[in-house]
């Protein structure tokens, strides 16, 4: 959802930092590449019990990641690469922010698992777009696309504060309407596909 209709909301933030950004001489790829590791770093805190910082941490790495696209623009250097790169740094970001969570769930069973399945569906959602996208059709929406849940899990964790008790709940929202999601594309796919 916010993938399809956030960004003409967030542009008007967006472009002024990638025109700053532009000026001090950084280029998209670089952008990405320092979103994907500050990332990384917050799922490392993330794995040793820090959530609130590690959080905060993942979510600047998302936050600078959603530059890459307004900076390549501004450059005038839109490429297949970049959105390759993009792509590939995303989930890169997913999953290392769902290893960090299980290395700090791993003494719970059920939470562990949770997070299996959730990692699973985040990875099926643009799945399913690309392979829409193979046959030119259109793969996107659906509750739960990389800005939903990447908000839901870092702004979760970070104030769940370590209460397992409020974990379990979170995770399984997460599931379910990541499952719903999967669902939503699969369908839309399939409704656009000719017998």
């Amino acid at each position: 959802m916010l993938d399809l209709k956030g960004r003409k909301r967030v542009a008007p933030i967006l472009e002024p930092v990638a025109a700053v950004m532009a000026k001090m001489g950084f280029t998209p790829a670089v952008v990405t590449i320092i979103g994907l590791f500050v990332t990384i770093a917050g799922a490392a805190l993330i794995a040793t019990g820090t959530l609130l910082i590690g959080g905060l941490v993942a979510g600047t790495g998302v936050a600078l990641d959603a530059l890459d696209g307004p900076l390549a623009r501004r450059q005038g250097t839109v490429s297949d690469r970049g959105a390759f790169l993009d792509t590939m740094s995303d989930r890169f970001g997913e999953i290392a922010v769902w290893v960090g969570l299980s290395v700090y769930l791993r003494a719970e069973p059920r939470l562990l698992v949770l997070c299996v399945v959730a990692l699973a569906f985040s990875l099926l959602v643009p799945y399913v777009r690309s392979k829409a996208e193979l046959f030119d059709l259109d793969g996107m929406g659906g509750w739960m696309g990389r800005a939903e849940r990447m908000i839901l899990i870092l702004i979760g964790t970070m104030f769940v504060g370590g209460g397992l008790a409020i974990m379990e709940p979170l995770l399984w929202v997460f599931v379910v309407l990541t499952g719903f999601t999967v669902i939503q594309r699969i369908r839309k796919t399939w409704q656009q596909l000719e017998a």
